[in-house]
Formats: C-alpha cells, structure tokens, sequence
C-alpha cells in the first residue's frame, strides 16, 4: 500500500514505523472474514482493513472526525487479523499509532473523558482492593450490571512458603489480586510442586496495557519503566547469584503486553536494551509448564485413587492475547489433556473474541455482550462441567453471562496436584 505522509509525520517514529507496516498490506480482506466487529456490523470501516484505511487518510494529513474515533474505538485490538494475514502486517502496532494521533485531535466528549479516566484511574488505584471487597460483602443486593463486575469472593488458600534454588518472577497483576486471587496462589502452588519458587516483586504494579489501551501512552509507558525496575535486581543480581529463570506470566492480556515492551521502549536510550531483556525472559505460564510435563504427569499420576474422580468434562476458550496475540496455541489443551482432563474447543469459533478485551467490555458493552452470549453459546453447547481460560478479563467477562463455573487452567491444574502441597 502506498502511502505519502503528511509533513508532521515524516522521520518521526511513528511515522517510520506507521508507513513500514502499511507497505505490507495488499488489500486483500482476508482479515475481514476473521474480524469479529466486521462479523457482527458489516460494516468495511469496523473491520480491519477499512481501519487501515482511516489510519491511512489520517496519516497523509485528512483531518479525522468523531466517526473516525468511533470505528477505531470498535476494534477489540483481538489481533486475529494478524494471524489471518498473508503478509504480516501488524495491525495491532499501526492501531495504536492511529488511536494515539486521533486521540490527540478529535475532542471527546465529556462523559467519555470521565469514564476513561474513572477505568484508568481507579483499577490501578490502591484503594481497588478495599473497594472490591467492600462489593463483594454487599454483592447479593448489587444491580445485575454491577454485580456482573464483582466476582464472589473466593478462598485462595495458602501460599508457599519452602525456599528453592530455582525461582521465577511472576507480576501479581493490577486487579487479579482482588477479583481472583486464587489464580496467582494457585499459579505459586503448582510451580512450588516442582521445585520452583515464584517471587513477586512488590514495587511491580499494573502491566501499562489499561492506559495505554485507553489512549494514555505516557503514563504507561512509565508504567513499564517502574516495573523494569522493579524487575532488574532479581533478573540480574548485583550480588552476582544467579537471577531468576523467566518472568512468569498467568494473565495472558499482561503476557502480550510484557512482552512487548521491547517494542514500546525502543527508542528510550535509558531502557531499550533492558526492556528487550525483559520481553525476551517473559514466558506465558502455560510455556512454562509444557517443559515440566513429565513431573507433572508422574505427581498427577501419584494422586490416581486418592483425590481424583472421573475426567472432569472442560470447555476451554483460549484469549485472544494468547493465540493472536502471542501467537500461542495449543499448550493450554496439550497440558490438561495430559493432566486427565477431557478438554474441548467451540467447533469453529476458538479463534473468535468473547468481547472481554480489557475495559472494552465497559466501554462498548452491546458489542461485548453480543460476542460473549456468542462465544458462550459455542462453549455451552459442548457440556462442560466447567469453562477454563487464560486471562482474567475473558474469565470475569464470560463467568457474568452463565451459571457454569469459569475459571482459570492452572486451578485446575492446582486442583490435580492438591495431595502435594
């Protein structure tokens, strides 16, 4: 695709990197078939490739308008177009060129503003803790919309507490702790289990994605600047130890984003080179486990008459920050297939979002709402027992449209190990 910049993109960064990928584009709409917000409107402009185009028109100096907002507002940043495409053009790092330069030219409008400045305030707020318990106590008298957001408060049991050799850096997640805590104490428990230590670094916070999906790229990238910090004694030692194996990450929508601080950061002489470090040691749970399967299965294998009962019957939806994402598929079945679970895939809409998409699903909810009564449509019609997947925001997101149990892998996983703990 041919593309001349206006005057106020050339030899910038942005727009090296926006005209690079926009070269690689044919206009050949294959990403249109796998676009769930074209699925869904059929509208060109709310698909991929329409996007493109906008971004385009933008760059080459048209002067955007609220609409142009809107239909790049509508992307789920699901990257499933990029799996789809036949020349490898990255979508999702032109997206967020063109969220970022419209963003700074087209006015919102005031309530907008507030919401978007409410979710990116208050999830990486200290006081999001307090604030979810306190909606978990009076959760039973909440509004269904509201209740949807706050997850029954659940008994993570315990953390532990054996010194090991070998350690791993885990990033405790902005909400996770809160909303579902299990999922980080399950996480430490199966990796203790295999003489594997996690370690959270304290001063870590939130990944960056939640502001910069909203558009505030400054404060995330600072964001990510305090967590290299965080990170860098355990990953290189001053004391000369050995540093820890990965940076080990059990939310997928933080393991996408992580993992691609290399990118972000490239051009911040201070960071670039350790940001690239710590993208290249950041490892999604689920790699990370495939190469302990044999111990896995020989202490699964020990529990055979004790504490397990027959297969449990799982649906699983992989997110699309794992699969498109990260370009990671198949581990997740792979493991608990091996682990004696029975575990199936919706026929034909896997690879689809399920509307979840960070704060998408409050930012446009009758689009969310559309893909996960889809999405768990597909998965109710498998009958599971229970629904599994890999990031707590498609957890949350589908556990508010069913009554089925969702949950997240490695608790069942942990579940299988219970007798070694």
């Amino acid at each position: 695709m041919q593309t001349h910049l206006a005057p106020e993109f050339q030899g910038t960064p942005q727009g090296q990197t926006a005209e690079t990928i926009l070269r690689k584009c044919v206009h050949c709409g294959f990403c249109t078939a796998t676009c769930p917000t074209y699925q869904v409107l059929g509208d060109e402009l709310d698909g991929p490739r329409g996007r493109i185009y906008l971004i385009k028109q933008v760059l080459e100096g048209a002067e955007p308008t609220r609409k142009t907002q809107q239909h790049l507002d509508r992307c789920l940043t699901c990257r499933n177009c990029e799996t789809t495409c036949p020349s490898g053009v990255e979508y999702g790092h032109l997206l967020d060129i063109g969220r970022s330069i419209v963003e700074d030219k087209v006015q919102r409008p005031v309530g907008e503003q507030l919401t978007r400045w409410a979710l990116k305030t208050g999830l990486t707020s200290p006081l999001f803790a307090p604030a979810m318990k306190l909606g978990q106590m009076v959760r039973r008298y909440l509004p269904d919309s509201l209740k949807a957001k706050v997850p029954q408060a659940q008994d993570s049991g315990l953390w532990p507490t054996t010194e090991h050799n070998r350690k791993v850096l885990m990033l405790a997640g902005c909400v996770q702790p809160a909303m579902l805590p299990n999922v980080n104490f399950a996480t430490a428990r199966v990796l203790d289990a295999l003489g594997v230590q996690t370690v959270v670094a304290s001063e870590a916070g939130c990944c960056g994605a939640l502001k910069f999906h909203l558009n505030d790229a400054p404060a995330a990238l600072n964001q990510m600047r305090r967590n290299i910090d965080a990170w860098w004694p355990w990953v290189e030692p001053v004391d000369g130890s050995a540093g820890v194996e990965c940076l080990v990450m059990n939310a997928s929508g933080c393991g996408v984003m992580v993992k691609d601080y290399g990118h972000l950061l490239k051009d911040d002489p201070s960071y670039a080179q350790k940001a690239q470090r710590i993208s290249r040691i950041t490892k999604d749970l689920s790699e990370v486990l495939l190469t302990h399967m044999p111990e896995l299965t020989s202490l699964v294998q020990q529990n055979q008459g004790k504490s397990l009962g027959p297969s449990q019957r799982v649906a699983y939806h992989p997110p699309c920050t794992l699969q498109h994402g990260q370009q990671m598929r198949g581990g997740v079945e792979q493991l608990l297939t091996a682990l004696g679970l029975d575990v199936h895939l919706s026929r034909g809409e896997s690879h689809l979002c399920c509307g979840s998409a960070g704060t998408y699903s409050v930012l446009q909810p009758v689009m969310a709402q559309t893909l996960r009564d889809r999405k768990l449509a597909q998965l109710s019609s498998l009958q599971p027992e229970v629904v599994v997947s890999a990031n707590i925001g498609c957890i949350t997101h589908l556990q508010s449209g069913t009554s089925l149990p969702v949950k997240h892998w490695v608790e069942l996983v942990d579940e299988r190990l219970k007798a070694h703990h």
